[in-house]
């Protein structure tokens, strides 16, 4: 279900070609000039383009991947179930400052979730022209929300004949249908109609309110010929490419020229992929121009430079006009920009791009510190905004290699490296600050340096070990209000120049990574206190009785997501009776933990205390309220007699616990509930009699095990029953660990996660039917909590 992005492959796939179909139907629906499709995935949580029309795909490819969590609208409309309509870049940049930092375009946006039922399945979106100030029409929006319904319509009969509705590779890339007589200035090919003032079928160029009649000298010629020669006579290269990026029509110097002056490889350019055809134009740096023209519609002129056999390079002037069917683009010979370092052998890749101080340059500037920016408030810990600098400044700058050196105890630490050679950096790992280095003298003198070669570096720090001969690199101070940080290195493949533009953007960028690294130390202190908090509180050791096994597991969040306050317990009642619980503070971090704590103790002196199960939940509850108003929390509690297998139990707006018979038969049980703890002093909680039944199996579980960012909690506890029913009748601590294994391999799992299993293992001989629900008062009690994360009989 793939298709080449930048030549857009034939679609031959039923789901492919519906995905078509709606696309193209949405363009026209709501008056747009491109649209696609994101498809659900083989990944949890991920989308991924799966079909665009109006675009040249490769032109958007870091937009191809889009997480259900991210704060993007495509993954706000999936998530919520509720289109997303975005007329302008004001809107846009209110709502989703993230999309406009990265497409900082005037164009506006539509978003249609394609869902049917509780399916989901993807997202519908259309890109359209700018209306500032006027919203998106009721007849608009009807009429895409038609589109995705029936879009989710087909998917579904796909998904009934038995076809896997998810996509994996590439988008499919494909032609729009092309507006109606297209606009004057025309498709590819040339333009269409005659000339602005020229009468249709007449010469162009005619003088305005000439008399009626007046007939021009010599043959007449069409209007397509007239203006096909007129560009002929201009003396730039003239190229008209599509909205896949196809190069349609080439002027007389653009196919005369085309190896002096465009660098082509000679072959034929027409029916070529512009960045193909003209690989020079394929640069990182341009590609902002590119999608600025196929988003808005305002022309687009810059410089660059294209290599050639000589020594240096050729300084060319682009423009880009676009057009709703395409975009024209100009090549002339340019003077080199105002700032061409002939420091260096080859001039640098300014913001990623090879004209240095050119308006590229610039451009790219204004918005490169604010997508930054952006990614960096939402890093959490040192290694997420290690990952962010890898990912967003490296390419911005065109750079190959990064090391994050952090400071402590007066010593440099190395805390991030990627592109350097396995091991080069070890050396200069824990440097004291005296010690002559230029990642140490960036931190300690608070300013950036900058080698544009690395002869240059080995001249300015003789005897200073190098991992290559040539390259170039920069040096930047990570200082946070004042207070030093660390060092970060930049390294390049090839020598290089830094513009004006380019220190002033790095050293400011610097900064911001300085406070993101900050941030991070403290939220890792934090986490690590109430991680050790939690691991405290937990259970060392379940209780090991006769006629029943109990097994617990803890898992908390990915890193970067704080601390919760999920737990379980076991604790042996009178009457050998176990309590088994399991509960959820709301919120993160130390609070939640130590929240968590006061439950779990309070829970324990209840149940010794010889309260029963109603009792147990009626004090907790209350105890909350007093303790912490407005804080509250979930729980599950089960008074299980091993002998009998009767049960009571009681809940307090948890989730429905699970019970496997001993046939493999496994359901969802209906306990009558309470409201959550912490709300309602005067709040009741029911309590439901059951049967445990020897080789049965009872499940509790937080809802961190069974919720997952964009679906819906029953589907994640249907998840939960599926395995549990399917784990058959083996050790129960193997049980545990497959019921938490694929959560415990999701690399984005907001929540903590607590699991506690309970198995009645054998009959004896002589069975007490009716002593563990005994109409009297009976136990449960609180007491202080100890901690691991794992914990087996």
């Amino acid at each position: 279900m793939t298709a080449r992005p930048d030549t857009g492959g034939p679609v031959t796939d039923a789901t492919a070609q519906a995905l078509a179909r709606a696309a193209l139907d949405a363009v026209g629906a709501a008056g747009g000039y491109a649209g696609g499709v994101y498809l659900r995935s083989g990944t949890e949580g991920l989308m991924l383009m799966a079909a665009v029309t109006g675009l040249p795909g490769a032109l958007f490819r870091p937009w191809w991947r889009m997480h259900v969590n991210r704060p993007y609208p495509v993954a706000e409309a999936h998530r919520s179930g509720q289109s997303v309509h975005l007329p302008d870049a004001e809107s846009a940049m209110r709502r989703f400052p993230q999309l406009m930092a990265g497409l900082p375009f005037p164009f506006g946006s539509l978003y249609e979730p394609v869902a049917r039922g509780r399916e989901r399945y993807g997202v519908l979106f259309v890109l359209r022209p700018a209306t500032p100030g006027v919203p998106v029409g009721p007849g608009d929006r009807k009429r895409l929300r038609a589109v995705a319904a029936r879009l989710a319509g087909e998917l579904a009969a796909l998904a009934a004949g038995g076809a896997t509705v998810a996509w994996e590779g590439d988008p499919v890339c494909f032609p729009g249908p092309g507006p109606a007589g297209g606009p004057a200035g025309g498709p590819a090919g040339g333009p269409a109609g005659g000339p602005a003032g020229g009468p249709a079928g007449g010469p162009a160029g005619g003088p305005a309110g000439g008399p009626a009649g007046d007939a021009p000298h010599g043959p007449a010629e069409s209007p397509a010929t007239g203006a096909r020669a007129a560009v002929d006579r201009l003396d730039l290269a003239v190229l008209s490419v599509d909205r896949q990026g196809v190069i349609g029509f080439t002027n007389a110097v653009a196919r005369s020229a085309a190896t002096t002056l465009l660098g082509s490889d000679g072959a034929e350019l027409s029916g070529r992929m512009l960045w193909e055809a003209l690989p020079w134009l394929g640069h990182p740096a341009y590609e902002d121009h590119f999608r600025a023209v196929f988003l808005a519609p305002a022309p687009v002129h810059f410089q660059a430079s294209r290599r050639g056999p000589e020594p240096s390079p050729h300084w060319l002037s682009v423009g880009l006009h676009p057009g709703i069917d395409g975009v024209t683009v100009t090549v002339s010979g340019s003077e080199p920009p105002a700032y061409a370092p002939g420091s260096v052998v080859r001039p640098g890749s300014g913001l990623g791009s090879p004209g240095l101080g050119s308006p590229a340059d610039r451009a790219s500037a204004l918005y490169r510190p604010v997508a930054l920016a952006i990614a960096l408030t939402e890093a959490v810990t040192a290694r997420q905004v290690s990952m962010v600098v890898t990912d967003e400044l490296l390419p911005a700058f065109g750079g190959r290699q990064l090391a994050i050196y952090l400071l402590g105890e007066g010593h440099l630490h190395l805390a991030w490296e990627t592109g350097f050679p396995k091991g080069f950096l070890d050396r200069f790992d824990g440097v004291a600050l005296d010690v002559r280095l230029p990642g140490v003298e960036t931190l300690t003198s608070g300013r950036p340096l900058f080698f544009e070669s690395m002869q240059h570096l080995a001249a300015a720090y003789p005897g200073i070990e190098l991992d290559a001969h040539v390259g170039a690199r920069a040096f930047l101070p990570l200082i946070a209000s004042g207070r030093p940080v660390g060092s970060c290195i930049l390294g390049f493949d090839a020598p290089r120049g830094f513009s004006p533009e380019e220190r002033t953007v790095l050293t400011a960028l610097a900064g911001l990574i300085a406070q993101a690294l900050e941030r991070a130390r403290r939220y890792d202190s934090e986490s690590a206190l109430a991680r050790g908090l939690q691991a405290a509180l937990l259970p060392h050791r379940l209780p090991v009785r006769e006629n029943v096994a109990t097994v617990g597991r803890y898992l908390p969040g990915t890193a970067g997501m704080d601390v919760g306050g999920d737990w379980y317990d076991v604790i042996e009642a009178g009457g050998g009776r176990l309590a088994l619980i399991i509960g959820d503070v709301q919120g993160h971090g130390v609070a939640a933990a130590a929240t968590m704590g006061q439950l779990r103790s309070a829970v324990r002196a209840f149940t010794l205390g010889g309260n029963t199960p109603e009792q147990v939940m009626r004090g907790t509850n209350e105890l909350l309220i007093d303790l912490d108003p407005g804080q509250f929390a979930s729980c599950c509690y089960v008074l299980l007699d091993p002998v009998s297998g009767l049960a009571l139990a009681v809940r307090a707006g948890h989730p429905q616990p699970l019970l496997r018979h001993p046939g493999g038969r496994t359901e969802v049980l209906d306990l009558a509930g309470g409201t959550v703890l912490g709300v309602d002093a005067e709040a009741a909680y029911p309590v439901t009699r059951l049967r445990i039944e020897p080789g049965a199996v009872l499940a509790l579980y937080t809802d961190g095990l069974v919720e997952s960012p964009g679906t819906d909690i029953d589907v994640g506890v249907e998840r939960l029953r599926a395995a549990l029913a399917a784990a058959g009748p083996g050790p129960l601590t193997e049980t545990a660990d497959r019921l938490v294994s694929e959560a415990g391999h999701s690399a984005d799992r907001p929540d903590d996660i607590a699991l506690l299993l309970a198995s009645r293992t054998s009959v004896p001989e002589v069975a007490t039917p009716d002593r563990a629900v005994p109409d009297e008062a009976r136990g449960a009690g609180d007491g202080p909590r100890a901690g691991p994360r794992r914990t087996d009989p």
